[in-house]
């Protein structure tokens, strides 16, 4: 069932959180979105499969004309693969790595030639590996260095005014609490074979959670599964920071090369 949770309020400034858009085959994902005043940013928006629920559910608490951002954490379909749409109905601007914007325009093939190319061009803003500080209304959003936590050319969004950090991949889950986690030791089983696989070293993990404390997030909220609030950041943040993944996994077991049918049948 569609879903939308208000993660903060506060006079004219609001972030939204949109869940269970995804009817049928395919991955939950989670959406967002931050409105100050009349103008808006929306998080890792999606693929065809979240495109039209999530047009529905941000037009009723948004309009779409105050759309100035689409933050894009990095390339994948369930990201960004609604771009063409987003661009056809909205004048917002499209931030993703500069690794990764050149790659875009695979995405909205209608846009490549002529005319068209150039206003897809002058959309994307694509960010230095540093990250940047993009101004919003009269406030900010932060775009923050997560490379190799999943994509090499990967970003964080971090809004000051609610202390939220949207971590995309980072602490994403499978088959865990959907909403507040509350209890991690139970939540843990749902993030560890997912974090093993798709973060690619502990010094890279090691990396990310050092910047983030600096900020002392009040809750961190992934692109899959639950969020965490409170003394949650930290279980999550500690257990980040120790653990083993990647490359961290890797030894000459894997990688053998393959045996074939024809081998075995001749040594018997």
């Amino acid at each position: 069932m569609a879903q939308t949770d208000t993660l903060y309020l506060d006079n004219n400034h609001e972030v939204l959180r949109f869940s269970d858009l995804v009817v049928g085959e395919g991955v939950q994902a989670n959406q967002f979105c931050i409105r100050h005043g009349d103008r808006a940013a929306l998080i890792d928006p999606g693929g065809d499969l979240t495109y039209t629920p999530l047009t529905i559910a941000l037009s009723r608490r948004i309009s779409l004309d105050g759309l100035d951002y689409i933050l894009a954490s990095h390339q994948d379909p369930d990201i960004i693969a609604s771009l063409p749409r987003w661009l056809m109905h909205t004048r917002s601007q499209v931030v993703v790595s500069r690794l990764w914007s050149r790659f875009l325009p695979h995405l909205a093939s209608s846009y490549v030639t002529g005319k068209m190319g150039e206003q897809l061009q002058s959309r994307i803003q694509g960010v230095a590996d540093e990250g940047k500080v993009l101004p919003f209304a009269d406030t900010e959003i932060w775009v923050l260095p997560a490379h190799f936590l999943h994509s090499v050319g990967n970003f964080s969004f971090y809004d000051p005014l609610s202390g939220i950090l949207f971590s995309g991949d980072i602490g994403a889950s499978l088959g865990g609490e959907e909403g507040q986690v509350e209890n991690f030791a139970d939540h843990l089983h749902s993030m560890t074979g997912f974090h093993r696989r798709y973060m690619a070293s502990n010094r890279a993990c090691r990396l990310w959670v050092a910047m983030v404390r600096k900020l002392a997030p009040r809750m961190i909220v992934p692109q899959h599964g639950g969020y965490f609030v409170g003394e949650q950041v930290g279980h999550f943040l500690d257990w980040l920071a120790a653990l083993e993944c990647g490359v961290d996994l890797l030894d000459s077991q894997s990688y053998r090369l393959p045996v074939s049918e024809q081998s075995l049948n001749f040594n018997k």
